[in-house]
């Protein structure tokens, strides 16, 4: 007989003898939503960044500011992870407003993605959870200065790119969503 499973219905109070459970996992888990965002007819450039460090990352992205040397030189998608209780959909429209500064953007329907990874200070075994959300977009190429939260905002070709040319892991965002680097 198999053992009795727990499912992932995280809830803060437990019915006796009901299959939910209130533990996060040990190393954590983020909820977050990025933008792929690509010319039309031109999916091999895709728009990415490199932070102002100076900007409020941990307001903006929630990006605490020890992360901030490791990021800081490479390329980033516009992403942020979700505030609690913020819907996928409502956080790619904070992304769009706050670190493109733009009103609106179109944004196809999410894909939805999950990775497991074990930090190197964690026990072995012990796993951090992503749950991503990413959309697709068009962005036309534009000449204008980059919004305030980046020291660079721009279409960049993916064939040029390594993975440790993007950083927070997003190499494999890009990936999920068909979007191949050159090495």
């Amino acid at each position: 007989m198999a053992a009795a499973r727990s499912f992932c219905r995280l809830r803060r109070e437990i019915a006796p003898g009901t299959r939910v459970s209130a533990l996060v996992p040990e190393q954590g888990m983020c909820l977050s939503a990025f933008l792929v965002l690509s010319p039309p007819a031109h999916p091999g450039a895709v728009l990415l960044g490199r932070i102002r460090p100076e900007a409020d990352w941990e307001q903006i992205g929630g990006l605490d500011a020890n992360r901030l040397p490791a990021v800081q030189g490479g390329w980033m998608l516009p992403s942020c992870h979700l505030m609690i209780y913020e819907s996928p959909h409502d956080a790619a429209r904070r992304i769009v407003r706050e670190q493109l500064e733009r009103a609106d953007l179109a944004l196809g329907p999410p894909l939805v993605v999950s990775d497991t990874s074990s930090p190197a200070h964690a026990a072995p075994g012990a796993l951090h959870w992503d749950l991503g959300f990413v959309f697709p977009g068009v962005w036309e190429s534009t000449s204008a200065a980059p919004p305030a939260p980046w020291s660079r905002l721009e279409l960049v070709e993916l064939s040029g790119l390594r993975s440790t040319d993007v950083v927070r892991g997003q190499a494999d965002i890009l990936a999920y969503a068909g979007r191949r680097l050159g090495a």
